[in-house]
């Protein structure tokens, strides 16, 4: 059973500070949706959710932090407070973000240029603490993000194999052919007929 919670911002305390709540498996606009309710179910002063993160009107309790943790944990997620497991959640949501609001069609620099802006951290820093962490490279998690969104786009049947090639940021088709197979084992149009090969959850590829 959630308890919730009274805690609520006092207007005759005007120092209280926003308290952000960084979270793993934030991947999706439904991730937002299901973390916003689960808070407001505990009765938190939610001020803003998007993807890695929450921000309260100020600090949970300790207690308040224990619900936290065990309501997110019962939906897949989880409570981050190392600082270095919540870059590299950072870094994930930085790549799916550019790949699902289809700015990788716009981006005119490369990928870890553009982490690094987005970061503010250097680039190298960046890369070796997420394949510590991951087991594998930016750039592979990025491929990989990219299969699975054209397994999305092939599914949808909406667009041309050309059209995905150039959503995702792909030089040519066969370009993208070519990574769809030696990640897959299957052309896309052999994924197309496929009814065996089921896509997978965007937090657990790697």
């Amino acid at each position: 059973m959630l308890h919730a919670f009274s805690a609520k911002p006092d207007p005759n305390m005007p120092n209280q500070t926003p308290y952000t709540l960084h979270i793993r498996n934030m991947v999706c606009p439904r991730c937002i949706k299901v973390v916003t309710e689960e808070l407001e179910k505990l009765a938190l002063p939610v001020q803003d959710v998007k993807l890695g993160e929450a921000t309260l009107t100020l600090e949970p309790s300790a207690q308040e932090l224990v619900e936290v943790k065990k309501v997110l944990a019962e939906e897949g997620f989880e409570l981050l407070e190392d600082p270095k497991a919540e870059l590299v959640e950072k870094i994930k949501i930085a790549v799916i973000s550019l790949l699902r609001t289809g700015k990788v069609e716009e981006l005119h620099i490369n990928l870890s240029d553009y982490l690094s802006e987005q970061l503010g951290r250097d680039y190298n820093t960046l890369s070796a603490l997420f394949s510590a962490a991951e087991g594998v490279t930016i750039a592979r998690y990025m491929v990989l993000q990219k299969i699975e969104m054209a397994k999305e786009l092939l599914d949808y049947n909406e667009l041309s194999l050309s059209q995905i090639a150039d959503k995702l940021g792909y030089s040519s088709v066969a370009h993208l052919s070519n990574q769809f197979k030696q990640i897959t084992g299957l052309t896309p149009s052999a994924y197309k007929n496929s009814t065996t090969v089921a896509r997978k959850p965007l937090d657990q590829l790697q």
